[in-house]
């Protein structure tokens, strides 16, 4: 039983990552469709039929099982497939990915910085953005494969980045980032000192 015991820890931890990742990525494609120039009922009108569709999905998958018995191999296959490569060990994530900063086109800058930029970036002309989507749109990219919401929190802390649990997209209160706090952000006439700024100033005494 020893011998299993990694292994299954491994499925188990794998299995709950990789059905938050796609809860996340399910509630971020629902939140996108609701409308910012309407009010009401009306504007969530997108978020329901997406919702409708889930479930409408979700039910013929269940008929086609039915149906097809067989084809609850593959995919309970393909799950343990993906809860297994969810579930490796975080020492092999930091061999394969030895950066975890998002990309961005100015490597030259401070990663808060340039992690800022990315931001707004995807934040367009909105005021906020959900981390949700910061995390779906590096992942269209081809990067941060398999991380997670809090795995982008962790780095945004790191960075001193701000965020919060409230911020209200189209009306969805999750965790994300405000346009303003970004710009108080840069725009702060003391940032705070990285690790080597105290050596520099000591040695310029």
């Amino acid at each position: 039983m020893s011998r299993l015991a990694p292994g299954a820890d491994r499925l188990a931890r794998g299995t709950y990552l990789a059905a938050r990742r796609r809860l996340e990525r399910a509630a971020a494609w629902i939140a996108r469709a609701r409308r910012d120039d309407l009010t009401g009922w009306r504007a969530a009108l997108g978020c329901w039929a997406r919702i409708a569709l889930l479930a409408l999905g979700l039910l013929l998958l269940g008929r086609l099982i039915r149906a097809l018995p067989a084809l609850m191999w593959l995919l309970s296959g393909a799950w343990l497939v993906s809860a297994w490569r969810a579930g490796r060990p975080a020492s092999a994530e930091a061999a394969d990915e030895p950066s975890e900063e998002p990309p961005t086109e100015a490597p030259a800058e401070a990663p808060g910085e340039a992690l800022r930029a990315l931001l707004l970036e995807v934040m367009g002309e909105a005021d906020a953005v959900h981390l949700a989507t910061v995390l779906a749109h590096l992942q269209e990219k081809g990067h941060w494969t398999g991380r997670t919401v809090t795995d982008l929190r962790r780095r945004l802390a790191a960075l001193e980045v701000p965020h919060d649990r409230s911020v209200k997209v189209r009306g969805v209160p999750t965790w994300g980032v405000r346009r303003k706090h970004l710009q108080e952000a840069t725009q702060a006439p003391s940032p705070v000192p990285t690790q080597e700024t105290p050596t520099e100033a000591s040695t310029a005494a």
